[in-house]
């Protein structure tokens, strides 16, 4: 028995031999495509590379053991290539999750990186200006009542913006987290423009922009009425923000379908295509055209507001978008209404 399987060993070794190289071959050039593919040519190497090993040796005479022997490979390849099909599917599409999932978590920290960088800067500067005013009462340096209620004034002011930042960072933690529970309701959208552009009116009249709101009709919506008021709220200081004096912020709204349509449009004189993706990643201000350069009434935020609209707004199952429309952008938020 030993002498014979050293006798046909060469045989199916030769036989054998250029089979897998094809294979190999054939997996080398195929690296590039469809796993699933490469996983069917993987199973049909060994088997084919032993049916011509078993006939070769054979001497290509089809007697009925060998028939049998051909019939199993048939019957082999049948369950495992479609089984290898399957497989490999399944193994690519984890592939691209897991993929998809390190290039999420990188991009995710390089937003937190990038969220890091910027409210260190902007926590710095109106601590300095505090400390450093502080230091100017506290020292004497500045003895006039008139001067001392400026100094207290700027120094209150400071604060307050100091406030805001961290309200709206405390606020995007909770929506990053998952951690925000709403309290969902209906809630007219005509009250909540109308407390939005009350509270912003202010800022608008102080830099000189009209702010103007109309509705084709007002609807209502399922959702959180302060967490609303916040989107409107951010989305008109934004544009406020960034449209220059003489300009002119609108409120519009309206219905499509089964969804409450509020669009905001400012002259800020467009955001560039390559830049429109960003605008609701968190910190970013972009270029000349979304970069203010603040003031007493209106200081520089930390690039949260249009962040914390999206995380909002994504809460209540609607969606929001930008784009270029006329002189400036459109921010479009859309809600869905209340089933009847």
């Amino acid at each position: 028995m030993l002498a014979y399987l050293i006798h046909i060993a060469p045989y199916a070794l030769g036989l054998t031999a250029p089979v897998v190289l094809m294979g190999t071959v054939l997996l080398r050039w195929l690296r590039a495509r469809s796993l699933a593919v490469s996983l069917t040519v993987l199973v049909l190497v060994p088997l084919t590379a032993t049916a011509v090993g078993v006939i070769g040796v054979c001497g290509f005479m089809f007697n009925t053991m060998v028939n049998i022997m051909l019939l199993v490979f048939v019957w082999v390849a049948i369950v495992t290539v479609p089984s290898a099909v399957t497989l490999g599917r399944g193994i690519a599409r984890r592939a691209i999750w897991e993929q998809e999932a390190i290039a999420r978590e990188r991009a995710a920290e390089a937003s937190r990186r990038e969220l890091v960088a910027w409210i260190s800067h902007d926590l710095r500067t109106p601590l300095a200006g505090i400390r450093a005013m502080a230091e100017a009462l506290v020292d004497g340096v500045v003895a006039e009542p008139r001067d001392m209620s400026t100094y207290a004034a700027k120094i209150g002011a400071e604060t307050q913006r100091l406030s805001g930042m961290v309200d709206d960072l405390f606020e995007l933690s909770r929506i990053t987290a998952g951690a925000m529970r709403l309290t969902m309701s209906v809630v007219p959208l005509r009250d909540v423009v109308s407390e939005a552009v009350a509270a912003e009116s202010p800022m608008a009249t102080s830099k000189g922009v009209r702010l103007l709101a109309k509705a084709e009709t007002w609807p209502t919506v399922l959702g959180s009425d302060p967490e609303l008021a916040r989107v409107v709220r951010n989305l008109l200081s934004d544009a406020i923000r960034h449209t220059p004096p003489d300009g002119t912020v609108a409120v519009q709204v309206g219905v499509d379908g089964d969804h409450a349509l509020l669009r905001v449009d400012d002259a800020c004189g467009g955001i560039p295509a390559d830049e429109l993706g960003r605008v609701f990643d968190t910190a970013f201000r972009g270029g000349p055209a979304r970069t203010p350069t603040g003031g007493p009434v209106q200081p520089v935020g930390a690039g949260l507001g249009l962040a914390i609209a999206r995380g909002l707004v994504e809460a209540h199952h609607g969606q929001i978008a930008a784009r270029n429309h006329g002189p400036g952008c459109r921010f479009e938020v859309r809600l869905p209404m209340p089933v009847s």
